[in-house]
């Protein structure tokens, strides 16, 4: 029987008048809208692909981390329908107790391999796993050296660990240096993003290296939008700078370019088996759905089976970067599939967003806190089901509008 996505009945009522206590969420909201960083809350009906509806309107999705296209493939859909048959829809228990199934035990194997690491370990979510990782690496005493531009689950990962935490302006190698020569007595721990999600530059791997080597710094690097995407197997930018013996901690996730759910961690055997006795959102949480665990399944396979689309991904991007710098747009980022077009305030950000809404596109506003105040931008996530047509139209609307 054919999949069908039946939109739902708005059954949204009234909100009632505001208990007093919570007077401060009104307050609160209210001096948001004012700096316009009030985000809508969107229902897509259907799936995630080249198309997207969003609140009933069809438009081309540059909006998605669907880098390949896997989110909305019928082949995942049938490999979770698998899973779901052979182990149900919910693991029932943590992963200590009776929740890791035989559906997890071959991700986690699949995931290894394709890291080329020892062992590789299952979380809820990427936010998941790098909060628990980091906690479960150091702790009062030690000392953490954080990116800037690092996303908030490594952020909440710091605060959590209760370390002596130090953030170095973005990609800042001589910084960092510094952090670490100084560092008291205790453990010390570099912490990354490999590809950061919102300006799209990547994180110089070698040199990071070579710190955490002279310090004798642990070195976590998270590749959340870098997995499948880079490298000779797609394992993402830690293979592809041929860095993987300077890294320590690889943390990445299943629900970007793989199309599903999840988190993950790899690294040596003892390191995972720590994690196994110590974070805490890995103990402590029910292990994800093993339909979900079939469809990532699935999606690492599909790696080796499709590696022109990476390739291509990549190709397209670098065109894409190219062309929109030819008709003034101001692009950062590197040869990634992420393309941030600078804009400035929230308003300019999300008045273009519309224009570009009314055109047939979907390019979202990204505002602060996800980027700092006065860089606001428009975020063009490439997947590579995009047609070249679709790329045209994008050009064409920014340049006019």
């Amino acid at each position: 029987m054919a999949c069908r996505a039946e939109p739902p009945a708005d059954d949204q009522r009234p909100a009632g008048p505001l208990p007093e206590p919570l007077q401060w969420v009104a307050d609160g909201l209210d001096r948001l809208r004012q700096r316009d960083l009030v985000r809508p809350r969107r229902t897509r009906h259907g799936r995630q692909g080249r198309e997207v509806v969003l609140d009933g309107r069809r438009l081309v999705n540059f909006g998605a981390n669907d880098y390949l296209g896997y989110a909305g493939d019928v082949r995942l859909t049938r490999a979770a329908s698998r899973a779901a048959c052979a182990e149900g829809f919910g693991a029932g228990a943590s992963p200590l107790v009776s929740g890791r199934s035989a559906s997890h035990a071959a991700l986690e194997r699949a995931l290894a391999r394709l890291l080329g690491t020892d062992e590789a370990l299952l979380f809820a979510s990427g936010f998941a796993a790098n909060a628990a990782t980091i906690a479960a690496l150091v702790g009062p005493g030690d000392t953490i050296a954080s990116d800037a531009r690092n996303h908030a689950s490594i952020v909440d990962g710091c605060r959590l660990s209760r370390a002596t935490v130090t953030v170095f302006p973005h990609r800042d190698v001589a910084a960092l240096g510094r952090i670490l020569a100084s560092a008291p007595h205790g453990r010390k721990l570099i912490v990354t993003d490999t590809l950061f999600s919102m300006d799209g530059t990547v994180a110089p791997l070698a040199d990071l290296c070579a710190l955490a080597a002279r310090h004798g710094a642990m070195l976590m690097v998270d590749e959340a939008h870098a997995t499948g995407v880079f490298g000779e197997r797609g394992s993402g930018l830690v293979e592809a700078s041929g860095c993987a013996d300077g890294v320590h901690v690889r943390v990445g996730t299943l629900s970007k370019a793989l199309g599903a759910a999840g988190g993950f961690v790899a690294g040596h055997r003892l390191l995972v088996q720590w994690l196994e006795h110590s974070a805490r959102a890995w103990v402590f949480s029910t292990a994800h759905p093993p339909p979900v665990t079939g469809a990532a399944l699935r999606a690492v396979e599909l790696l080796a089976e499709e590696p022109h689309r990476r390739t291509e991904l990549v190709a397209t991007a670098t065109v894409l970067r190219r062309r929109l710098a030819a008709v003034g747009m101001a692009v950062g980022g590197e040869a990634t599939p992420i393309l941030p077009v600078i804009v400035g305030s929230a308003a300019a950000a999300v008045a273009r967003s519309k224009r570009l809404a009314e055109a047939g596109l979907f390019v979202p506003a990204i505002r602060p806190p996800s980027v700092p105040e006065g860089e606001s931008l428009l975020r063009v996530s490439l997947s590579w089901g995009h047609s070249a047509d679709d790329l045209d139209r994008l050009v064409t609307a920014l340049a006019t509008g």
